[in-house]
């Protein structure tokens, strides 16, 4: 395989789909920075772009995030080589060995902060950021229900909220990751059915003000269910499939609740936006709030493997690929 490559897929379908090409030469244009990746962050959103569940046009990169060195940058930037850097979002291509990207969408590591451990959170924590901080305004002493807890997400989210003085019920699909929720600081950690845990969570609360779900389809019900009256449902992420279609009657008679679908993208969809998210989730590790867990590492080039333990459930907390 080449020295520089990038990983693609020419069709929708199973990690089998995915292949490599060879990078040529990439130089910089103006306003462009070339990185040269330690670590590329794998998430759930890229399993929705190869199987085509969130189209794209084809053939198409893979990957949303990164961390690496600046190998070389174009007029108009004040980047310098060797400068520390990471990046969430935009097309997806993050896949490779070396990436040219718009300057304005990089931030500067700090030295606090290492490659794995920022493409590791930078996605998935800047998430949490704006769920948290931004869409629930989630207060001291609200109740907040967390799926798939001891995810990627799931696991930035619970240390946060505890962090912030929220109380938090974490629901996870074994008992083995809601222990590990429980460890991040869940004041309950649940692994019961999906079709039992409305009722567990009313019993324990009386209701939840907020629930964070990036489960979809299948915690749907109980999601809503869970909720107390004028609560409010985040529902971020597809992973078990994509929500129903609601009708507004729906979430009347269920309370008076509010929905909201957001993304990430609309939420640093401004340079400046960007830089104070990604400044407050370095604030929240290097002060030790929010640890991040990496519970694997794939090379690059088993990228199509990584895929297959991120959807049946075998990955706890994040995953990487190492060029």
């Amino acid at each position: 395989m080449s020295e520089r490559y990038r990983l693609i897929f020419r069709k929708t379908g199973g990690p089998e789909v995915i292949e490599a090409e060879p990078l040529g030469a990439l130089e910089p244009g103006p306003g462009e920075v070339l990185v040269r990746h330690q670590a590329i962050g794998l998430n759930f959103i890229d399993t929705y772009h190869r199987t085509g569940l969130y189209k794209l046009p084809l053939p198409s990169g893979l990957g949303s995030e990164a961390a690496g060195t600046v190998e070389a940058a174009g007029e108009g930037t004040d980047f310098r080589e060797g400068e520390r850097v990471a990046y969430a979002l935009g097309p997806p291509g993050a896949y490779a060995t070396h990436r040219l990207l718009p300057a304005d969408r990089l931030v500067r590591l700090p030295d606090s902060i290492d490659a794995e451990t920022a493409a590791a959170a930078m996605l998935k924590g800047c998430t949490a950021e704006f769920l948290i901080e931004r869409c629930a305004r989630v207060k001291a002493g609200d109740w907040v229900l967390v799926h798939a807890a001891a995810g990627g997400v799931g696991s930035i989210l619970v240390p946060w909220l505890k962090a912030i003085g929220a109380r938090v019920i974490a629901h996870a699909g074994s008992a083995e990751k809601a222990a590990m929720a429980a460890d991040r600081g869940a004041d309950h950690a649940l692994s019961c059915p999906f079709d039992e845990l409305a009722d567990e969570v009313q019993r324990l609360t009386g209701g939840v003000r907020i629930v964070l779900d990036g489960v979809g389809a299948a915690s749907w019900a109980a999601s809503l269910a869970s909720l107390k009256r004028r609560g409010l449902m985040v529902s971020f992420g597809n992973a078990s499939g994509p929500v129903p279609p609601v009708s507004p009657l729906e979430l009347s008679r269920a309370g008076s609740l509010f929905l909201t679908r957001p993304t990430l993208g609309d939420y640093v969809a401004e340079p400046g936006e960007l830089q104070a998210a990604a400044a407050r989730l370095f604030e929240m590790i290097g002060s030790g709030a929010v640890p991040v867990r990496i519970g694997a590492r794939f090379p690059l080039a088993e990228a199509a493997e990584a895929h297959r333990a991120l959807e049946a459930r075998r990955t706890i907390g994040s995953t990487l690929l190492v060029p």
